[in-house]
């Protein structure tokens, strides 16, 4: 099935995470629902006929149903659980076929016939049901188990009959959907047969059997040559007074058709778009949104008639409508902004379509920039939408909001308002979506998230363990450093009833909450221990081992207390991995300890009790602690000895190795730097090239080289992907992927020898495109910010099949970056077509000095041809160049964006004695946002508090900033402007930091600047 817009399915729901233990919310409904049934008072909608009420994706299919559980009057059609049929690669998945653990089928009258009686009834299967009691003591059972295709198709022959038996036409319709929804394939001959038999039912006269002959064409999707049988019977139906057959004709003609044939039926189609009957309009749009992958010309030519069903008061036509008219426009940005714009002042009916229209306007405000007054497109109508009626529509609006680019705190608090609202619903999706929101905005927002603490501490007895899960999570992040026992109080009962998944995303919380609040450690490191001792699977404890380890290396206080927890844990650890990893962190940290000789026992103890990997491994332990630590030299030479006897060759071997390096069975080392490079030492290379290197070695003769290994790096290491801009969201990046990036950048250059001694990476910057889309060869920049050194990565891609780049390197100018001298130059040794490489080159500047500059580019390169014949280069190249936009180094790079929670309290503690102050003029400017902005970008530094947002007719402003210069020295700002009649902007700025220099040289780049 094509994919059409699936904008009225929620994502807060994508998953089944909102079910209760026992009774979850769709269960109940469906239990409501049987017993209307029974009693004869639901109706059951089908795509084909049903009421226009009823919830359909605008992508949904002719052999797709939608029901609705639940009360009918519920506005809240996504939130309510919805039941779909799903035959073949067309239909959703609520199957007749798959028993229900509390609801089963009677499939022994297929068809299911409607309740009410009806011929002519909208509703295409109405399941007859048995009550709960009927099956306490049932096993499951599947009415088509053990069907075989070869027993179906001898019963198909029953298609052939002069006397058609209608009620067995349809069973052997239902059993062959059933076989190609599991998947059974049917060769070209059987499928044929099977289609010219199906297309002879078209003279029943059966309304049910009908609605079978369509699902069945549909699903066959029979070729061009067998199309024409059936073409006349559809567009006979698609003119018949029936709806029902009017609806399903179209879907199944529009599903099998070509473009010749559609250009035929396409005035019947347009017609039925604007069709009095919604049955009708909606399977003619839906049809138009499949349509539209295959023949979006044809498509885009009934722009008119779309636009005139916008305007229905059908709710899904409207809903229908609205999607199909913005895939038509949107490659069209000017079109869309004009579509979105227009129906955001009026008046959507239908939730759905409302739905869909925030999704729209949230996108368009996100792609566009801010107003001379420094307000938001369509911000207006999103938070208008909070006070929608529906539940939907509210959740939806306030997701969009706080996913919005560079959400400040101020725009987020209408949407946390009625998030809170939420948290109290009786209604478990309801407080799943708004809890999950929340957990989403405390990454960026923790302080304006706090109000709803209250309320989330109530949600960690939620029945729901997803909903307590998120609770937890979002508390630790929003709670204060006097909150932290509290919390660990509900947390340790709440943990033993949660499923490892839920408890691993606790653990990742309270490793965060640790190293936000480290002078909580004891009590949060005590926690990680007690539940590393308790039972749980690999990834589970992997978690915790990892939380532990940083715990140790970031707050020096709680290293003696973790290594001794990790010790004891590998005394009876069951995983491999983690002995291992815990023995190589010992042998690290465990020397630099007060006293280092109480690790030996547990290290010891690995030797005799567990299997060769984890023993291989405390060898190697005990050999560290040996160079580290003189006096237990002794003492483990012995240890050492005794390993000589192992039964395992990597033991033995690895014993005999340190003894002689250790000097105990004559030194085979001179000095001591060797014996610590070969203990702590790591190689010069990266090891996936070593890994490759070795997959593809064959023993031979010649003994394994390392320097056969290229040091080159192959990835291309967190380079944002041309489109990544539409998933980004505006809650921006959570510290800890900041982090995650700069520490991946610097493991990457530290694996380079030349850059290997420029000491801490301070910041990296985000890529920067120097070439043009859609060239021939595409290149952006990364720029590596050092205490002395600025490394510039230059990521390559080579767009052309035809050839082969070596030698790539690029050719820095720095005759306008006067203070920069360059000391590195790494070219690329090959270039193959769409592989991603990097080239470096690193420039020295005078330490603590925010030198910048400009630098021109030009990347050379020899080129060498493909054969296409044989996929391999020639032998001679041709040097070829090719000019790169500059780049610029400028003072906002030596500047790390870091929040402060409170910045009043940091700026007092701060003191006076680092402040400066002065007032600049900024000369005119057209409002006072446009020049809090340039300010802002110019400094480089965190706005606070959301006061970078500046209201409308402001003619003053004050504007709070925090940064970390280079050198990590903590920087605040407190910028103060005023606007007077000829749009002069004047400015005070006061700063403070640790260091005083640093204050007068922030003043020295906004002079400069």
């Amino acid at each position: 099935m094509s994919d059409g817009v699936k904008a009225g399915q929620s994502s807060y729901f994508g998953s089944s995470t909102t079910s209760e233990n026992d009774t979850s919310s769709d269960t109940a409904d469906v239990k409501r629902l049987q017993k209307k049934a029974m009693d004869g008072r639901e109706e059951i909608s089908s795509d084909c006929g049903g009421t226009s009420e009823y919830g359909l994706n605008p992508s949904a299919t002719s052999g797709e149903i939608s029901l609705k559980t639940g009360r009918q009057s519920s506005p809240n059609l996504l939130l309510l659980p919805f039941v779909h049929l799903r035959l073949g690669s067309h239909f959703h998945s609520f199957s007749p076929f798959q028993s229900h653990p509390r609801t089963k089928f009677l499939c022994n009258s297929l068809p299911f016939r409607s309740l009410t009686g009806s011929s002519d009834s909208s509703a295409m299967a109405q399941p007859l049901v048995k009550k709960d009691d009927d099956y306490d003591d049932e096993e499951e059972y599947s009415p088509f188990l053990g069907i075989e295709k070869g027993t179906v198709l001898q019963e198909a022959r029953v298609f052939n009959d002069p006397q058609l038996d209608t009620r067995k036409c349809s069973q052997v319709i239902t059993k062959l959907l059933y076989l190609l929804n599991q998947g059974e394939t049917f060769t070209k001959v059987e499928a044929t047969e099977v289609f010219f038999g199906v297309t002879k039912l078209f003279q029943s006269r059966d309304i049910e059997l009908r609605r079978m002959v369509y699902l069945m064409i549909k699903e066959l999707s029979p070729s061009s040559d067998d199309v024409i049988i059936v073409t006349s019977s559809l567009m006979k139906d698609m003119n018949s007074k029936n709806d029902m057959y009017r609806a399903n004709a179209i879907r199944v003609l529009c599903r099998i058709t070509d473009g010749t044939l559609l250009t035929q039926i396409e005035r019947y189609l347009k017609q039925a778009i604007v069709d009095k009957n919604p049955v009708v309009a909606s399977a003619a749009l839906v049809s138009g949104i499949h349509l539209l992958q295959t023949n979006p010309e044809i498509v885009k030519r009934w722009s008119n008639e779309v636009q005139e069903a916008v305007q229905s008061r059908a709710p899904l036509v409207q809903f229908h409508a609205l999607g199909l008219l913005h895939q038509i426009r949107q490659n069209d940005r000017l079109a869309v902004n004009k579509l979105v714009s227009s129906l955001t002042r009026g008046t959507a009916r239908s939730p759905l379509a409302q739905c869909l229209l925030v999704r729209y306007a949230s996108q368009v405000a996100s792609e566009s920039a801010n107003s001379q007054t420094g307000e938001r497109p369509l911000y207006d109508f999103l938070e208008s939408c909070l006070r929608h009626k529906s539940e939907m529509v509210i959740l939806e609006a306030a997701r969009a909001i706080a996913e919005l680019n560079g959400v400040t705190s101020r725009e987020v608090t209408p949407a946390i308002t009625v998030l809170q609202l939420f948290l109290n619903s009786p209604k478990p999706v309801l407080r799943f979506a708004a809890i999950r929101t929340l957990n989403k905005v405390a990454m960026t927002h923790p302080m304006a998230v706090t109000n709803c603490n209250i309320d989330m501490e109530s949600l960690i007895s939620d029945q729901n363990r997803s909903i307590a899960t998120l609770a937890i999570t979002t508390l630790l992040k929003t709670g204060n450093e006097s909150s932290v026992d509290r919390l660990m109080k509900q947390i340790t009962n709440f943990m033993s009833d949660i499923a490892d998944e839920f408890k691993i995303v606790v653990v990742d919380a309270i490793r965060s909450l640790c190293l936000k609040f480290p002078l909580k450690y004891r009590s949060l490191m005590n926690f990680l221990c007690n539940i590393l001792r308790e039972e749980g699977g690999f990834e589970y404890k992997k978690v915790i081992v990892d939380s532990i380890v940083i715990l140790i290396r970031d707050i020096p206080e709680a290293k003696e207390n973790g290594l001794l927890h990790l010790c004891e844990f590998i005394e009876d650890c069951e995983f491999t991995y983690l002995s291992t990893q815990i023995l190589h962190f010992l042998g690290i940290e465990g020397p630099k300890a007060s006293d280092p000789s109480k690790y030996i026992r547990y290290i010891y103890n690995r030797v005799h009790l567990e299997n060769a990997t984890v023993r291989a491994c405390a060898v190697s332990t005990l050999a560290k602690f040996a160079v580290m630590v003189d006096s237990l030299k002794p003492r483990i030479y012995v240890l050492l000895r005794r390993c000589l006897f192992d039964s395992d060759d990597e033991v033995r071997d690895r014993a005999t190795l340190y003894l002689k390096t250790l000097g105990a069975e004559g030194s085979i080392v001179e000095n001591e730097e060797d014996v610590q490079e070969i203990l702590f030492g790591s190689l010069d290379l990266p090891l996936s090239n070593l890994e490759t290197s070795l997959k593809n070695y064959e023993p031979s003769e010649e003994p394994f080289d390392l320097d056969s290994v290229s040091k080159e790096i192959k990835s291309q290491p967190l380079v944002e992907k041309k489109g990544s801009s539409k998933k980004s969201k505006g809650l921006g990046v959570p510290p800890t992927t900041l982090t995650s990036s700069v520490d991946a950048y610097e493991k990457m250059l530290r694996s380079i020898e030349e850059f290997s001694d420029f000491g801490k990476l301070f910041k990296s910057s985000a890529s920067m495109e120097l070439t043009e889309a859609e060239t021939e060869y595409a290149v952006n920049v990364v720029k590596h910010i050092f205490d002395r050194h600025v490394v510039f990565q230059y990521n390559c891609t080579n767009t052309i099949p035809e050839q082969l780049l070596e030698n790539v390197n690029v050719i820095v100018d720095a005759s306008e970056a006067e203070e920069f001298s360059e000391v590195v130059s790494k070219p690329l040794r090959s270039l193959p077509y769409n592989t991603p490489g990097q080239t470096f080159v690193a420039f020295e500047k005078p330490d603590g000095v925010a030198a910048v500059g400009k630098f021109s580019n030009m990347l050379k390169f020899i080129v060498k041809e493909i054969d296409p014949s044989t996929g391999e280069a020639e032998d001679d190249g041709v040097e070829d160049e090719y000019q790169l936009e500059d780049v610029e180094v400028v003072a906002a790079d030596y500047m790390l964006k870091v929040a402060v929670s409170n910045f009043k309290n940091a700026w007092e503690s701060m003191g006076e004695d680092g402040e400066r102050v002065d007032e600049y003029g900024l000369g005119p400017r057209g409002s006072l946002a446009e020049a809090v902005r340039a300010v802002v970008d110019l400094l480089g530094m965190q706005p606070c508090e959301g006061t970078e947002v500046v209201p409308s007719n402001q003619r003053s402003h004050t504007c709070l900033l925090s940064g970390v210069f280079i050198g990590n020295v903590r920087v605040l700002a407190r910028l103060s402007f005023g606007l007077d009649a000829s749009r002069e902007v004047a400015m005070k700025l006061v700063v403070r930091s640790d260091d005083e220099t640093v204050s007068d040289l922030i003043h020295e780049i906004i002079s400069s600047g």
